[in-house]
């Protein structure tokens, strides 16, 4: 007889997933903690410069605490053996503290090393507190009072988890390492006082790292609109030029591109006919025609008016003259119903060009396109030297989207 084994696995399935539900939610709690932990400090220079200062200010409360140490060490009567321990473990501190300067703090607040850095920092004055408190007489000791300093120190900019985890560690170490075996009342007191000092930290490290994240989100929303252009979505004049710019300084022979520049022919009549309403949502038009009729790593831009701009890496897949015919016939096509079209200049991307020259040259090409008759494209300066009259269509717009390897990325 055969056996559905099909039929099994499916009865089993429910089953598994009910078992498997639990687990995904633990990986899912772990990768949160995790996140959470290793939060990355620093994405900029500003940013790394704000984590530098504050080793700095941790490196100074380092000393003082030290130098407040050995002030209580030498006023107060110790036991047999003492003071010269906890001498010892002060002096350590004072002269190791300053060289943590010395480490590429910087590059490290960039990456996960940064949280590493600061969580290995906490729990090494953790361990050094808890064995000078022991030393110096276990619970009765007041040097466990230090680590409130370290909780303070954190709360304004460790991660909410990484205070949570830090204060949890302290308040543990604080009864298993200086006042066990003998746990007294007022242990337990001292421990209950320090989660509670841990909880409110850890609500201000909250408000702190939110407070970050809104201002880290305004700013990238004003960049992005300040590169936006509002009427068509896409990138403006200030982007393109940025763009230019990061083109230019990578530009190689062996890896050509060019700037397009286009103005559209007749356009002052749709205005003056159908309003601007009208003007407008054929911009937008006209602005997803040329977007389709390139690849999604290149940029075609608005810089003003009916003026658009184009910037591309060319090669054997697609040279200068055939994406500056494309952005006419797609102009043309998509104009057609209102008497628009484009007449487009080219120039190529040279090594030693800057922004000026190079969109100097396109206009230039752009206006004998125009003086010409318009609806056409001037490719001279990248390609053939002719002004490339327009070319009959027997239909609608083809579907250009060529394969190849990425063009000038976009700019974040």
């Amino acid at each position: 007889m055969r056996v559905d084994r099909t039929d099994m696995s499916d009865s089993r399935l429910p089953g598994r997933r009910a078992e498997d539900a639990p687990v995904r939610a633990v990986r899912r709690l772990l990768a949160r903690v995790s996140r959470g932990l290793c939060r990355t400090l620093a994405e900029d220079d500003e940013r790394a410069a704000y984590w530098v200062r504050h080793v700095r200010h941790g490196v100074v409360l380092s000393e003082l605490s030290v130098l407040t140490t050995v002030a209580y060490v030498l006023l107060t009567p110790q036991g047999a053996g003492a003071d010269p321990l906890l001498l010892t473990l002060a002096g350590l501190v004072f002269v190791l503290a300053p060289l943590l300067l010395r480490l590429p703090l910087a590059a490290m607040m960039r990456d996960r090393r940064g949280p590493l850095f600061f969580y290995a920092w906490s729990i090494a004055v953790t361990l050094v507190v808890a064995v000078a408190a022991r030393v110096d007489g276990g619970a009765h000791s007041p040097l466990y009072i230090l680590l409130f300093i370290t909780l303070g120190f954190m709360a304004g900019t460790y991660p909410p988890y990484g205070v949570a985890a830090m204060g949890s560690f302290m308040t543990a170490s604080y009864v298993v390492l200086v006042s066990l075996p003998v746990l007294e009342a007022s242990v337990a007191f001292i421990a209950g006082i320090m989660a509670i000092y841990t909880a409110l930290c850890v609500l201000v490290s909250v408000n702190s790292w939110a407070a970050h994240d809104r201002q880290v989100g305004l700013l990238r929303a004003q960049r992005l609109l300040a590169a936006t252009d509002e009427l068509t979505g896409g990138p403006n004049r200030r982007a393109f030029l940025d763009r230019l710019g990061v083109a230019l300084a990578v530009a190689r022979r062996d890896d050509p591109a060019v700037v397009c520049l286009i103005d559209l022919d007749g356009f002052k009549a749709v205005n003056d006919r159908d309003g601007h309403l009208a003007g407008d949502v054929l911009l937008r038009e006209v602005a997803d025609a040329m977007v389709s009729a390139v690849r999604d790593t290149d940029t075609v831009a608005r810089l003003g008016g009916d003026e658009f701009a184009v910037l591309a890496r060319t090669g054997t897949d697609l040279t200068g003259a055939a994406l500056a015919e494309r952005l006419r016939d797609a102009v043309a096509c998509r104009g057609a119903a209102h008497g628009v079209t484009a007449s487009v200049g080219l120039a190529a991307l040279e090594p030693g060009d800057d922004v000026r020259s190079v969109l100097h040259r396109a206009d230039q090409a752009m206006y004998r396109a125009k003086t010409a008759g318009g609806d056409r494209a001037d490719t001279r300066d990248g390609g053939p030297a002719a002004v490339r009259a327009p070319v009959p269509r027997t239909g609608g717009g083809p579907a250009w989207r060529p394969a190849g390897p990425p063009a000038i990325a976009h700019a974040e």
